[in-house]
């Protein structure tokens, strides 16, 4: 621009080229003239001489200042640049400047004599702007402005005989005659000539007008600055926007300056671009972090690690927590290798730094209109500082959120001839503040700042008094929200005046509560926020907690289920409000690591208190969280309280989870003591509160803005709720545009809102999708308010994130989105063409801002399949829309639906197995077993995938077998054997993917193995050939090289894998029990990702014995009830499988379940197929375990029986087991723990020799049990104890667990839990009678047991948490697991 001394930047991408915007403001052209550069003169003058006129002419006839520039790509152009980047001409290129000026010689040429001088004064002289580049050639971009007067021009309509070079005739021509015009970012032929004429006069006095108003200077000082600065940071509002982020650019501040900054303390600053490099010393962010945490950087470190989500890099860096401190220009106090540069080192070595720190920010994490940039100048700027400028108005696509604050005019003008080159001067002075002080801005800003004061927050402390709350202690624990006694007291009275009623609205309209809602309720500000009756629940749940008792646990867990939109969340907050007062509260960050959130959670406990041992209990919310994350945050915790040795009894965390659930009510039978559900339906105490609230409202606010409000004091009863909500919907829709973007917006957030939990489409998503429709209005500034129609503004409620204050919206009401999808698709439509439409949705699914999360949603679409363990009301088998699509439309429309999500999201493995599943639930076998190939293809060690390939072939197996059902023959079982025998092939390969994965525990496989096992004996036993005519036919087959003649030929490539057959189904059995054997099995897990089993087992115990009986029973030849005296070894083996003795799980499970037959004669029976004289017959180390396991199940229950071996017997038939102890199996040594455990009557040398076998084998054992264990946390895979010590001697030493139902059995199931819990259940006298109470100590928080004297007998407590800190004497019950022993109810002597 002519008269401003600026520079380019060598590949710098300037803004798009533009049409008439004010007629001031110069509209752009740019031309590349790579080619014509290099042209000799005549032609080089030809052709910019072409441009520059045609360009000019265009401009004067409508009367608008423009710039053309040569050197810059336009859009033809050459490929590898971008519209608009600064490319320029080599010095060389511009030798002769003189070529352009004299090119403009043209114009006597090209315009009639009239006209000439007229064109002369608008067309100025060609400008030559350098170009920076890092290698330091000079190049220069040349520029022509145009810039007409109305006084010269009035009445005239301009046109041009453009140059043009005739290579024909080897001279220049003049093209004819033709009048231009500028339209959009074109420069066309007038075509309409005397319909131009009639519209001059008019752009005539526009132009005449404007050029009145036209400012070209700084703004003068003696405008009203402060209500300037004011409309600039409100944006017209009384007070600033709290919610709205603020980026600081700055350099050197004065002391006197320093003294100054309140206003910034006040901000939500998100990063501050600092130049000072004695900043961190003596500057700004010296004296603003004695006040607030800064996270000090340089730019290199500025970026997201390689394959590290944009989540992750917030949560990491804390970047919505605390202030990013960019050190810009080096740093001077640091003593790495970070020194200040001077301009042109700068811009060679940081400015790229620069443009990718501007680019994170602007394009990935903060959307447009979220933030503002604030260019405070107090101090000489240069090159650096002024590219901060270029690179924000590029990345940031406009003006509009940037502004400028200077003191001095002189640093001031420096800034604006740098700024015109990327934007207009009316743009640069309007927005920018010249001539107030730093201390005068300070004092401005502070009047409209929401928190009138830099508060200091209060916390309340054991001693019944209070406590600062410093704002950097609470800024540096930034996974708490913390709740503070004096919270939302800082809220000046203009936000109370000016915000108070969008703030009710907001909230009765389906918005969340917030602190600042129950603070104006409380204060009287607006009226009161009605308490459900829930609230009491749990009110009083945490009273309980906090009444003293020696056997308090230091951690409570209350858990409130609700339904969605019922108030369960709005409940969870009134009851941390209330508590505040008397407790330490806080909102979990869920993004946090569970360590991160122990860590600021303990810290917060113990703030300010004198003694960890006397401090208030922690009350800690979780929303909407995982449950394993909770119990992770617990064991974090116990951990933390195990290490501190808090007192016994002393109450420290209580841990308040609230989730959403669909059947809340089945969620808290479990344990109703400490869960509290919250459903739709009303007391009639809460009808009558709702009913005078709702009249209340109704004054204020009219029915469509407080709808959810509405629909809970209807108390959503099923027939009332669904017309209310029918009617409403209705009346909303009526006269929508069904073909607008917006109705298409309301569609596709219905749909998400409908099946995924908890989702929201972010408002920047929203925007990028309405500017499809806006895009002819360009260059009008659109809000998203304003871009949605009447019936979106209803039924959309707007959320706030708590943490980064970003937008997003959702339906106010899952039940109104159900019902939008109902009306709005109706009959017509599908929601599959729905889905379809929104999965193909380029523009929502490539938008940065807040893609990780909208994905997140948009698979779990498709993907997250509903589970009782979380609320749902069944375990489904495909995501809620799969099933409806499935159903309710057809399969063929799910299965396409789900490639279309193959295919969006890079065909993921994990959709390739959904459609496996999907084809083969309709027998579409070939299309299942291909997209089974290409899952297991994709990912060959995931078990649960390989698991799916197994079932593909498990359920084409049982379609032949069903197909051929009663006949069979040997020729049309082959294919179905065939099946039978890949799916066997495939489970295998998930058991040892299993097996080698440290991270996980999937039985499916082995389970797999074992259902497709069965049902293949059951097909070969239905053949004539091993009818029941011939029952040993079938296991000479399977166990021996015979091959009856009828199957030879047709069966010719499966014999020797099904001669294989009893071994594959005994490995899993055996790998089943084992796992039954070690870990409890009624532990809920929550499934969190798609790599699900096909099928769960319910009730895996049953299931083992079943299939354990099937196996036996196939095996021996069907034989059971015969005479056993004339069967082999192997036969009555696997006669003792199908009466339940094959391994100790089943074993003992005849204790549990005595309900099927008599469990004594059955144990007898297993006992008497074993050799009369077992230590004769050298039994194998199984067949020892299972025969020792059995008297001991036998004893339990008929210890007189005359099939029950004396307890010596078994303890020298044990010395059978293998010599080399790590050659013994995990159950053997469990036995050998259970039959050497030292009795009361034993001399000391023998308990001595016992206790040392003992403890042998219970080294081993736990080695074992960790190798079984893998990398899962315990409290994941609780150790199961099958025998607890009593008072006995030989077999009664032992107890059983199941003897504990008999003392247990009037309780109900949720009060046996809570008593087990709880460990009450330990203080009943019935308990103590049974079990034997025995001494030891506790040393470094360790566990012995008094008994041996040479050496000490460490035992491991059930619960880490119970054992004492200090070295004490105790005493406790002693239960046995395949761990080993375990201690329980750890008691301190008194």
């Amino acid at each position: 621009m002519e008269g401003v001394d600026f520079t380019y930047v060598k590949n710098g991408v300037l803004l798009p080229e533009s049409g008439v915007i004010d007629m001031i403001s110069p509209c752009h052209e740019y031309k590349s003239f790579t080619t014509a550069a290099t042209l000799d003169r005549q032609r080089l003058q030809a052709k910019f001489a072409n441009e520059v006129l045609r360009f000019a002419t265009g401009c004067i006839n409508v009367r608008t200042n423009g710039t053309i520039h040569f050197g810059v790509m336009d859009s033809k152009g050459d490929t590898g640049y971008v519209h608009g980047e600064v490319i320029g001409f080599r010095s060389s290129q511009i030798a002769e400047k003189d070529m352009y000026y004299d090119a403009l010689d043209y114009i006597e040429k090209s315009f009639a004599e009239s006209d000439r001088e007229a064109v002369r004064l608008c067309v100025r002289e060609p400008q030559f702007i350098q170009v920076c580049s890092n290698n330091n050639k000079e190049h220069y971009v040349v520029e022509v402005d145009i810039k007409p007067s109305a006084s010269i021009l009035k009445g005239k309509v301009f046109s041009v005989r453009l140059p043009n070079f005739s290579e024909e005739a080897n001279k220049v021509q003049l093209e004819k005659k033709t009048a231009y015009r500028r339209t959009g970012s074109k420069t066309e032929p007038i075509t309409d000539l005397s319909e131009f004429y009639q519209l001059i006069s008019f752009r005539d006095s526009q132009r005449e007008e404007v050029e009145k108003m036209q400012i070209v200077t700084a703004p003068e000082p003696c405008q009203n600055l402060g209500k300037k600065l004011i409309m600039l940071l409100t944006g017209g509002k009384k007070t600033m926007d709290k919610e709205k982020w603020h980026i600081l650019v700055t350099n050197k501040l004065q002391p006197k300056d320093l003294q100054n900054i309140d206003f910034l303390l006040n901000m939500n600053i998100f990063c501050v671009f600092d130049f000072d490099p004695d900043s961190n010393v003596s500057g700004l962010c010296s004296e603003y972090s004695k006040h607030h945490v800064v996270n000090r950087h340089f730019m290199q470190n500025y970026k997201i690690p390689s394959g590290m989500s944009i989540r992750e890099f917030e949560s990491k860096e804390c970047l919505f927590d605390q202030v990013s401190w960019l050190f810009c220009n080096g740093r001077n106090d640091f003593k790495g290798n970070e020194p200040h540069c001077d301009e042109k080192t700068w811009v060679k070595v940081k400015r790229t730094l620069l443009k990718e720190c501007v680019s994170l920010i602007c394009k990935n994490i903060l959307p447009k209109g979220t933030f503002q940039v604030i260019f405070l100048l107090t101090a000489p700027v240069d090159t650096p500082f002024l590219n901060t400028f270029y690179e924000f108005i590029t990345d940031m696509e406009g003006h509009e959120d940037i502004i400028c604050l200077a003191e001095s005019e002189e640093n001031f003008k420096e800034w604006q001839k740098f700024a015109t080159g990327s934007c207009d001067m009316e743009t640069i002075n309007r927005s920018s503040v010249v001539g107030m002080t730093v201390s005068q801005i300070n004092a401005t800003l502070q009047k409209i700042q929401p928190s009138s004061t830099q508060t200091t927050k209060l916390l309340p402390i054991h001693a019944r008094g209070e406590c600062f709350l410093q704002n950097r202690e609470e800024e540096m624990r930034c996974s708490l929200e913390i709740l503070s006694l004096n919270h939302c007291e800082e809220t000046s009275q203009d936000f109370i005046d000016s915000e108070k009623e969008n703030i009710e609205k907001q909230f009765y309209h389906g918005g969340k509560v917030s602190w600042i809602n129950l603070w104006l309720a409380e204060k009287s500000f607006v009226g009161e926020v009605v308490q459900r009756d829930a609230y009491n629940e749990v009110h009083e749940l945490v009273k309980e907690c906090l009444i003293w008792s020696s056997d308090r646990a230091p951690i409570s867990c209350i858990n409130i289920y609700h339904h969605p939109g019922s108030g369960g969340s709005t409940v969870s907050r009134q009851v941390l409000w209330t508590y505040r007062k008397d407790l330490r509260c806080a909102v979990v960050k869920t993004s946090k690591p569970a360590s991160t959130v122990s860590e600021d959670a303990v810290w917060l406990r113990e703030y300010e208190e004198r003694d960890a041992q006397k401090c208030l209990p922690l009350l800690l919310l979780f929303e909407d969280c995982d449950q394993e994350y909770i119990e992770d945050v617990k064991n974090e915790l116990e951990v933390a309280v195990n290490t501190k040795k808090i007192a016994r009894g002393t109450l420290c965390f209580i841990l308040l989870s609230c989730k959403r659930s669909h059947n809340p009510e089945k969620m808290c039978k479990d344990a109703p003591q400490r869960n509290v559900s919250i459903t739709h339906k009303l007391s009639e105490k809460e009808k009558q509160q709702f009913a005078k609230k709702r009249q209340n409202l109704e004054k204020q606010f009219k029915p469509e803005f407080i709808l959810t409000f509405i629909l809970m004091s209807e108390e959503f009863e099923d027939h009332k709720i669904a017309e209310y909500v029918r009617k409403f919907v209705m009346n909303l829709l009526q006269g929508i545009d069904l073909d607008s973007v917006v109705t298409k917006l309301i569609l596709y957030v219905a749909l998400l809102n409908t099946y995924v939990q908890n989702s929201f489409i972010s408002r920047s998503h929203c925007e990028a999708l309405l500017a499809i429709s806006i895009l002819v209005e360009r260059f009008r500034q659109h809000t998203f308010e304003t871009s949605l129609n009447e019936q979106a503004r209803l039924v959309l409620i707007h959320l706030r994130d708590e943490n980064t204050y970003i937008t997003s919206i959702r339906i106010i009401h899952p039940l109104v989105a159900k019902e939008i999808l109902h009306q709005l698709l109706g009959d017509a439509h599908q929601q599959s063409d729905l889905a379809l439409d929104l999965l193909k949705n380029d523009v929502l699914f490539e938008h940065r801002f807040g893609k990780d999360q909208y994905i997140k949603f948009l698979r779990d679409l498709f993907m997250t399949r509903h589970r009782i363990s979380k609320g749902d009301k069944l375990d489904s088998f495909f995501s809620p829309l799969i099933d409806h699509v499935r159903e309710k439309e057809s399969p063929d429309q799910a299965i396409e639906l789900l490639k279309a999500a193959y295919n969006r999201f890079n065909q993921d493995a994990f959709f390739a197995q959904h459609l496996a599943r999907l084809n083969y639930k309709y027998d579409r076998f070939e299309d299942a077993e291909q997209w089974a190939k290409v899952a297991v293809a994709k990912m060959p060690n995931n078990s649960y995938i390989l698991d799916t390939k197994g079932q593909v072939y498990r359920q084409w197996f049982l379609a032949k077998c069903k197909a051929i059902k009663k006949m069979e023959t040997p020729e049309n079982t082959v294919d179905a054997l065939e099946m039978a025998l890949k799916a066997i092939e495939c489970f295998q390969a998930c058991e040892n993917a299993s097996v080698q994965d440290n991270d996980t525990m999937n039985n499916a496989g082995f389970v797999g193995v074992v259902e497709v096992g069965c049902a293949l004996l059951r097909l070969m036993s239905a053949l004539d050939v091993f009818s029941r005519r011939n029952t040993f036919e079938l296991n000479k087959y399977l166990l021996t090289d015979y091959i009856p003649a009828k199957i030879e030929i047709p069966w010719e490539n499966f014999h020797r894998r099904l001669k294989d057959l009893q071994n594959i189904m005994l490995h899993a059995l055996e790998w089943v029990s084992d796992d039954l054997s070690y870990f409890q099995t009624d532990l809920n897990t929550e499934e969190k990702t798609p790599e699900t089993v096909e099928s769960n087992i319910k009730h895996p115990m049953h299931w083992l014995v079943n299939k354990s009986e099937d196996y036996g029973k196939y095996f021996s030849g069907k034989c059971v009830g015969k005479n056993t005296d004339k069967l082999t070894p192997f036969t009555k083996r696997m006669l003792i499988y199908s009466y339940g003795g094959g391994n100790i799980t089943t074993i003992f499970f005849l204790l549990t379940n005595q309900r099927d037959g008599n469990p004594v004669e059955v144990l007898e029976k297993i006992i008497s197929l074993y050799p009369n004289d077992p230590m004769r017959a050298r039994l194998p180390q199984t067949d020892l375990i299972n025969f020792i396991a059995s008297h001991f199940a036998l004893s339990c229950l008929s210890p007189n029986s005359t099939k029950l071996a004396a307890f010596q017997d078994l303890q020298r038939l044990s010395h059978q087991f293998p010599k080399e102890i790590q050659k013994c199996l995990p159950n053997a040594l469990f036995l050998i723990v259970l039959l050497f455990w030292p009795e009361e009557n034993d001399t000391e040398v023998e308990k001595e020799n016992k206790y040392e076998i003992v403890l042998s084998a219970i080294e081993h054992l736990q080695k074992n049990y960790y190798q079984k264990l893998k990398d899962i946390p315990p409290r994941k895979k609780r150790i199961y104890t099958h025998f607890f010590l009593s008072k006995g001697f030989g077999f009664e030493k032992f107890v059983h667990k199941s003897k504990f139902e008999t003392i247990t059995k009037l309780l109900s199931v949720s009060e046996k839990r809570l008593k087990w819990f709880s460990g009450e259940v330990w203080k009943m006298q019935e308990m103590s009678n049974l079990l034997k109470c025995v001494s030891g100590w506790t040393e470094d928080e360790k566990v012995y047991l008094e008994g041996p004297k040479n050496f000490k007998f460490p035992i491991q407590a059930l619960k880490s948490s119970s054992i004492p800190y200090n070295n004490e004497n105790v005493t406790f019950y002693l239960g046995f697991t395949l761990k080993g022993p375990v201690a329980y109810n750890i008691t301190v002597q008194s």
